[in-house]
């Protein structure tokens, strides 16, 4: 590398298929984000059109050459290339341009490692960062392959530097899924504990950058990082908050997802994930001024779909279309008119003013209400405690008091909170169907 050039001066170059070069600048943007993220400074931008990528180097010869010459004429030590690249590409691609050279999977993961502040968080970044480096181990340490094992002319070659690498990498590994497992198994006990509450959980998920910290911060009064950064939140982070109806939910914030989110990732960060597959309620989060809105709706869908999660998996969804304040006034009543009439599960919103929240809360309450079950019992003087119980865990539709001192009760509980109303109050409980048989 030449010593004018600078590591933290990168280039950027994006491969695009013919049909898709009209809408490059949202994910040249994008990919100029995560290099902002990571402090680098991007001197130069290319998009190129490739028809078919080379197995060599994946771009053809004469962009291999205008690339290196435009990294040495910017000083640049880095190149981002926008794509996944095989090992064999990657490595041809440096001794080409004499420059670190990086792909999409390796900037996400370097975001990432920057990114996770807590143990768990690392844990599951070194996973996915291990399992990608041992998928890119080549054969470049041939002066170590010839080595020799044991004493003899007749012994086998020894171990290789390639299969020690390997064999190191594959150990490690191992070791951090046994500590991921157990990150797993703990928060699987954390959220039977939830469960044990009754209170249902709500999960906040959406492609990076499209607001989920400052909506959950909104919500729920937390101080969670929310800035204007791709990855901004990596652990999640849970508060209870109260909805319209009286009732009490337990608020969760994720990792943000992307487009072409590396595999290993999704499988690294599944401690994290079951959260959002556990949830009883998603709230997607849209940044609804985006031009590419749909096709993020659809990468965040993808993702869903590899965790069991969303509305394939039963799940509710209610969308929270963000940043409508970003729109123009005719626009915002488009939207609204939208939500009202094509998708009442659906609600414009400024997680950033906190317009919209109350109408976003009135469908989220409603939505789990839904589900509910409506439950009639009938409490003597002596179940105040469960009365307490169903105030606090439900919405009373209806109170009757009896001549006896008893008081009729319907309630209108979500499926896991009547559930636990009979655990817990069985005797009140097998008073509603005492009741109905009586009618």
């Amino acid at each position: 590398m030449a010593d004018d050039r600078r590591a933290d001066r990168a280039v950027i170059l994006l491969p695009v298929a013919p049909e898709q070069k009209s809408g490059a600048g949202p994910r040249l943007e994008e990919t100029r984000g995560l290099a902002e993220a990571l402090t680098l400074e991007v001197v130069a931008e290319d998009v190129t059109v490739l028809r078919r990528p080379s197995s060599a180097t994946y771009l053809g010869a004469g962009k291999v050459e205008e690339v290196g010459a435009l990294a040495e004429a910017e000083g640049a030590g880095l190149v981002i290339v926008d794509a996944m690249l095989s090992p064999v590409q990657q490595r041809n691609l440096e001794r080409a341009w004499k420059a670190k050279v990086i792909d999409r999977t390796q900037l996400i993961l370097e975001i990432f490692g920057l990114r996770a502040a807590t143990r768990e968080g690392r844990l599951q970044v070194e996973l996915a960062r291990l399992a990608y480096e041992r998928s890119r181990l080549v054969r470049t340490w041939t002066h170590l392959e010839r080595q020799r094992g044991g004493g003899g002319f007749l012994a086998g070659p020894g171990e290789t530097q390639i299969e020690a690498d390997r064999r190191i990498l594959s150990e490690r590994i191992a070791s951090l899924r046994k500590q991921l497992e157990q990150v797993r198994r703990t928060r699987g006990v954390q959220r039977a504990s939830r469960a044990r509450s009754s209170w249902p959980v709500i999960s906040l998920i959406g492609y990076t950058n499209a607001g989920k910290s400052t909506l959950f911060n909104r919500l729920s009064g937390a101080g969670v990082l929310a800035k204007n950064m791709p990855f901004a939140t990596l652990d999640p982070t849970l508060r209870a908050i109260s909805l319209p109806g009286g009732r009490r939910a337990i608020l969760s914030d994720t990792v943000g997802f992307i487009s072409d989110l590396p595999t290993d990732l999704v499988a690294a960060f599944r401690a994290t994930l079951e959260e959002v597959a556990a949830a009883d309620l998603l709230i997607h989060v849209r940044d609804i001024s985006d031009p590419l809105g749909a096709e993020r709706k659809a990468d965040v869908e993808a993702v869903l779909d590899q965790i069991g999660a969303g509305e394939e998996s039963g799940q509710l969804v209610v969308e929270a279309w963000n940043k409508a304040d970003l729109l123009d006034e005719d626009e915002r009543a488009v939207l609204a008119a939208k939500a009202r009439v094509a998708d009442p599960l659906a609600a414009p919103i400024s997680a950033e003013t906190g317009a919209g929240l109350d109408a976003l809360l009135a469908i989220v309450d409603s939505a789990l209400l839904g589900q509910a079950e409506l439950l009639d019992v009938v409490a003597g003087p002596q179940d105040a405690a469960a009365r307490a119980w169903l105030h606090e865990h439900g919405e009373v539709v209806e109170e009757t008091p009896g001549e006896d001192g008893s008081i009729r009760i319907v309630t209108r509980l979500a499926g896991s909170a009547a559930g636990k109303f009979r655990q817990v109050f069985p005797e009140v409980a097998a008073t509603a169907v005492r009741a109905r048989a009586a009618e």
